[in-house]
């Protein structure tokens, strides 16, 4: 049973220790995904459908895990996904996450439904910075998020295109699970033998979503799922105009997560895309869609030398990154894996959780004979 951090070695013992420390409906919320969660666990499984073919005598004492995606050189090729409400994870939340991936040298990446604000991620954090943009029925809450990571000098800016309506969270229906955290008869229960969880909670700050709390009281100071958030608060008639819009107002980097098909990678080089996250919202969307893995290769092939390719989603081990750039992607990224991490510790967790994945990426890079990402090609890998 995994008591501690430092006996954490992978994702998985993370996600143990965060279990433990977390009230069920907040660690369901983060754990579960659509409907029967096929497409959740396709995600990693998918990786387990190819091999990995080394090299040896390759003369690999020194190592280049670095890498650059939309403008931004990053010292290893895994960066932290925007997710949303992590001040319920932890009490610092964002904070946390920003200081380790900018200890890390990795791009951080914030939510439209973050929990610290845009402008003090800006001042406080130097690390590249990505905003993930959720399109509101309020056009102006919409331009006024663009406009302060502006301010801030954000780098990059990503629109999240796979949330027209909210999943089917069953494990959220189950638990009753809310933001801000409703306390019902089913609930009371877990939050009360957590008690370290809910000091932390009560007696900091105030939670709150800082970038809509101006323009919406939901989700802040009025209950709501995540699901509903989406269905009631976004805006459904968004379109490929509308996102060219956004990409020509922001005028940077700029990308679109949630692309799964090589037409919808196309249209997004027609808009002005530096990149596409190919992702499934870690399946808590649309459940029975493909896992990112198994649509990369195809994805790449259409696209890959007009536009940053980056895979999101299922990332457990190295090696899955060392598959995912050796089918072309230009980095990996990822919530779930640092999530577990920042509610089992906090930053220290974080970076635990970096820390893990930074060695696992160098020594399988130098198993595989490889001396630096640019290295690694189709060449390594043979399909089952």
């Amino acid at each position: 049973m995994i008591r501690s951090l430092k006996n954490c070695h992978n994702t998985m013992q993370l996600r143990e220790l965060a279990r433990r420390r977390l009230p069920a409906p907040i660690f369901h919320y983060i754990d579960g995904a659509a409907d029967d969660e096929i497409t959740y666990r396709r995600n990693t499984a998918a990786y387990d459908e190819c091999d990995l073919v080394p090299n040896v005598l390759a003369g690999v004492e020194s190592i280049d895990m670095s890498t650059t995606v939309m403008g931004q050189k990053l010292d290893m090729p895994l960066f932290l996904s925007p997710t949303a409400l992590q001040r319920l994870f932890h009490h610092d939340g964002e904070r946390a996450v920003g200081e380790a991936a900018q200890k890390f040298g990795t791009m951080f990446g914030i939510s439209s439904l973050g929990t610290v604000s845009i402008e003090e991620i800006g001042s406080r954090i130097k690390t590249p910075k990505l905003f993930q943009l959720y399109f509101h029925k309020d056009r102006a809450l919409t331009r006024n998020m663009i406009d302060r990571c502006k301010e801030a000098k954000f780098e990059a800016m990503v629109l999240t295109v796979d949330t027209i309506v909210g999943g089917n969270r069953e494990r959220d229906l189950a638990t009753g699970f809310t933001s801000p955290p409703r306390l019902t008869l089913k609930s009371l229960a877990s939050f009360a033998t957590h008690p370290a969880w809910a000091f932390n909670y009560f007696t900091h700050e105030k939670f709150e979503l800082s970038q809509i709390k101006d323009y919406a009281k939901d989700g802040t100071n009025i209950a709501m799922s995540v699901s509903d958030y989406f269905t009631n608060m976004l805006d459904q008639s968004m379109d490929w105009q509308a996102a060219e819009e956004v990409c020509r107002y922001w005028g940077g980097p700029f990308a679109l997560k949630g692309i799964m098909s090589v037409d919808d990678a196309k249209r997004a080089i027609d808009i002005g895309a530096t990149a596409i996250m190919v992702s499934n919202h870690g399946g808590r969307q649309l459940d029975g869609s493909r896992a990112p893995f198994d649509q990369l290769a195809e994805i790449v092939n259409a696209v890959g030398d007009k536009i940053d390719v980056i895979c999101d989603g299922g990332i457990r081990r190295g090696t899955h990154v060392l598959k995912a750039l050796s089918l072309g992607a230009k980095a990996c990224s990822g919530g779930r894996f640092y999530l577990y991490a920042l509610a089992a510790a906090g930053q220290a967790g974080v970076e635990k959780a970096l820390q893990n994945f930074r060695n696992e990426i160098e020594r399988d890079m130098k198993l595989m004979g490889c001396r630096s990402v640019k290295e690694l090609g189709s060449h390594n890998l043979r399909f089952r």
